[in-house]
C-alpha cells in the first residue's frame, strides 16, 4: 500500500503559487495571504499604541512630575538617556587623559613589586595583634571564673597577654637571653617601623587606584570596537571601581 501512495505522488500535479502579472512587475512581488496577515497585525499593533498613548495625553496631570524628566531629553524626536560622567579623583583623570595603557600598566606592575618586597620586610605582627577575634577558657564554677588567672592560665608574663604572636610561656623566657637595648633605641626602631607601614599603606592605595586606572583605559578600548548590540552600562566608575557594562553575546562568523 506504501509504495502505491509513493508512486501516486509522483504523478501528481505540482501546486505553485500565483505569480505576478507581467504587467504589474513594477509593483513587486504579489502578497498572499501570510503576507497580509503580517501587515495587518503589524498595523493593528500600532494603532493600539497610538490609541494608548492618546488615552494616557488626554489623562495626563499637568503638575505631574518625575525625577527621571530632568534626567533625560528628547533630541530630534528620540529620545535620549542624560549619560552621567564617572566620578574618578584628578589623578585619576589625568593619567587617563596624558597616558596610555601600556604606561599604567608598567606603573601598576612596578607597585605591586614594591609592595612585595616591603610586606617581604615587614612581618605584620601588629597587624595580627589588632585583628579582633574570640578565645574562650571553660571553667568548673563560679569561684573558679572569679578567681581566673589569664596570664598563669597562658604560662606567660601579664605584660605579653595583648600579644597574639610571639608569646613565648615562662619557661622560654627564662632560657632567652636578652640583648641590652637603651630607650632611644627602640624608639628609632619604631619609629622606622611605623614609617614602613605608611610607605606600604600608602602604596597599596596607589596600586587600586591604577588597578582602577588600568581597567577603565581597557573598557574604553573595548567600546570603540564596532559592535552590533551597544553594551549596556551597569554601574558607573568610582574611584575605587571601574565602569561595568554588560554585553552580549555575539555570534563569531
Amino acid at each position: 500500500m506504501s509504495s502505491w501512495k509513493k508512486a501516486a505522488k509522483s504523478n501528481q500535479k505540482v501546486h505553485r503559487e500565483r505569480a505576478q502579472l507581467t504587467a504589474r512587475q513594477h509593483l513587486g512581488l504579489l502578497e498572499k495571504k501570510k503576507d497580509y496577515k503580517q501587515r495587518a497585525r503589524d498595523r493593528n499593533e500600532k494603532e493600539a499604541t497610538l490609541k494608548l498613548l492618546r488615552k494616557r495625553a488626554l489623562n495626563k496631570n499637568p503638575d505631574e512630575f518625575y525625577h527621571h524628566m530632568i534626567n533625560s531629553k528628547i533630541e530630534q524626536g528620540e529620545h535620549h538617556e542624560l549619560q552621567k560622567g564617572d566620578d574618578f579623583t584628578k589623578d585619576q583623570i589625568k593619567l587617563m587623559q596624558t597616558q596610555d595603557l601600556k604606561y599604567v600598566t608598567m606603573k601598576r606592575t612596578m607597585e605591586a613589586n614594591k609592595i612585595g618586597r616591603l610586606q617581604s620586610q615587614l612581618h605584620m605582627t601588629d597587624v595580627v595583634n589588632e585583628t579582633p577575634n574570640k578565645h574562650i577558657f571553660f571553667v568548673e564554677d563560679e569561684q573558679e571564673a572569679n578567681e581566673f588567672d589569664l596570664a598563669k592560665r597562658l604560662d606567660t608574663h601579664p605584660d605579653l597577654i595583648g600579644r597574639r604572636s610571639n608569646r613565648p610561656r615562662l619557661q622560654d623566657l627564662e632560657k632567652l637571653a636578652l640583648a641590652n637595648v637603651s630607650a632611644e633605641k627602640i624608639e628609632s626602631i619604631n619609629h622606622h617601623r611605623n614609617l614602613s607601614y605608611g610607605e606600604l599603606m600608602r602604596r597599596i592605595d596607589r596600586e587600586k587606584e591604577l588597578t582602577v586606572v588600568q581597567k577603565t583605559l581597557e573598557i574604553k578600548r573595548v567600546l570603540k570596537q564596532k559592535r552590533a548590540l551597544k553594551p549596556k552600562l551597569i554601574a558607573k566608575g568610582t574611584p575605587h571601581q571601574a565602569p561595568q557594562f554588560k554585553f552580549k553575546f555575539e555570534r563569531k562568523r
